[in-house]
């Protein structure tokens, strides 16, 4: 007579273990990173308030946004590329090259505003390409291709354009100054451009292509995936978004500026938005969402310590912690306990086995 009642009094149990279980695995695969930019504003909102000033004003947003639009470009593209298991470090050069041949196309002329355009993303896609070919047909790892490209540009600049060079005309300055209410024209196009991307990550045969080679690149290629194309793709992304950042540049400056714009640290600050936006280093995992949202994170901090006036070495030291403990909460909710038990009682009964063979080897 006890079994039944055993039984009913288990079931409700065993569905309340259930419950328990997929309530702590969906709030593990919730984007904390939206989270993260929620307390991010709320603090930053107090630290200023205690100082007088106020975070929501529109000089404010206006500030975080046109900060965070000028990132937002490269660091969409970084996500491409780290997403197939590669990384952009030319993404510095390869703005600061798009600037100076926009303004040095147009020369201050309005007539040659869209051949400037033009000229500049061909060169950008250009320098992509090289990364792409040389990293997948060479072989080379893309740390050292990127990274010898960006140096080649760095060199060409600093002998041919040493100080700025070129002018815009007042019609493409409108582009890094235009404000449609409170949101820079820059920060609109910024986010068009993200949700085009997430688009094609999402629906796309290329999109899920680079997943796929970010995953595992031998298992895409013997699935048919085209796998030198999808990361020569994924490159020739990143440039042409670090060509527009440039774009944005060229249009702030009204010219064009070499080592003002590669020696602001924007291929280090691309890499920290994308991992702190949840995209894996090792690829294969992650997305543009996440990294805008960390993009947004990094503007907040940088307008909040801006106002707040504190010393620059402290600003970098404390986006590094905050970068740290984001990545290591990351990796920490990615790992379901329960997995991580069960593999560790399978190693120990591995290891305690080979012990006892071991043993008898010796014995005998």
């Amino acid at each position: 007579m006890t079994a039944p009642t055993e039984s009913r009094a288990a079931a409700p149990a065993s569905r309340t273990g259930t419950g328990s279980s997929s309530l702590q695995s969906r709030l593990r695969s919730f984007p904390l990173i939206y989270v993260a930019l929620v307390i991010v504003v709320a603090v930053g909102a107090v630290l200023l308030a205690t100082e007088g000033e106020n975070l929501f004003s529109g000089g404010s947003i206006v500030d975080i946004l046109t900060r965070s639009s000028l990132l937002g470009f490269i660091a969409i593209g970084q996500t491409f590329v780290i997403l197939c298991r590669s990384l952009d470090l030319s993404v510095g050069y390869v703005a600061a090259l798009s600037s100076i041949v926009a303004a040095v196309v147009m020369n201050g002329q309005e007539s040659r505003v869209v051949l400037g355009i033009v000229a500049a993303l061909a060169v950008s896609a250009a320098v992509g390409f090289f990364n792409g070919v040389v990293t997948t047909k060479l072989g080379v790892h893309a740390f050292i291709t990127t990274l010898g490209a960006g140096l080649m540009i760095k060199g060409f600049l600093d002998t041919q354009y040493p100080g700025p060079s070129g002018s815009v005309p007042n019609s493409f300055v409108a582009f890094g100054y235009t404000r449609i209410g409170i949101l820079p024209l820059s920060t609109i196009i910024m986010l068009v451009i993200a949700v085009v991307g997430i688009i094609v990550l999402q629906r796309t045969r290329t999109g899920h292509s680079m997943f796929a080679v970010g995953g595992n690149i031998d298992v895409a290629r013997l699935s048919g995936i085209r796998t030198d194309r999808t990361l020569i793709l994924a490159h020739v992304a990143s440039s042409l978004m670090a060509g527009l950042a440039g774009l944005l540049l060229a249009a702030r400056f009204s010219t064009g500026v070499g080592a003002q714009i590669y020696s602001a640290g924007y291929d280090l600050d691309s890499i920290a938005a994308v991992v702190l936006g949840g995209t894996l280093l090792l690829g294969g995992r992650g997305g543009i969402g996440g990294t805008i949202a960390a993009v947004f994170i990094l503007g907040v901090l940088d307008s909040v310590f801006n106002e707040l006036q504190i010393d620059p070495f402290a600003r970098d030291v404390l986006r590094g912690v905050i970068i740290i403990a984001a990545v290591a909460l990351y990796a920490r909710r990615q790992i379901d306990p329960n997995k991580a038990r069960t593999r560790f009682r399978e190693l120990t009964s591995r290891g305690r086995r080979a012990a006892a063979r071991a043993a008898q080897g010796g014995r005998s």
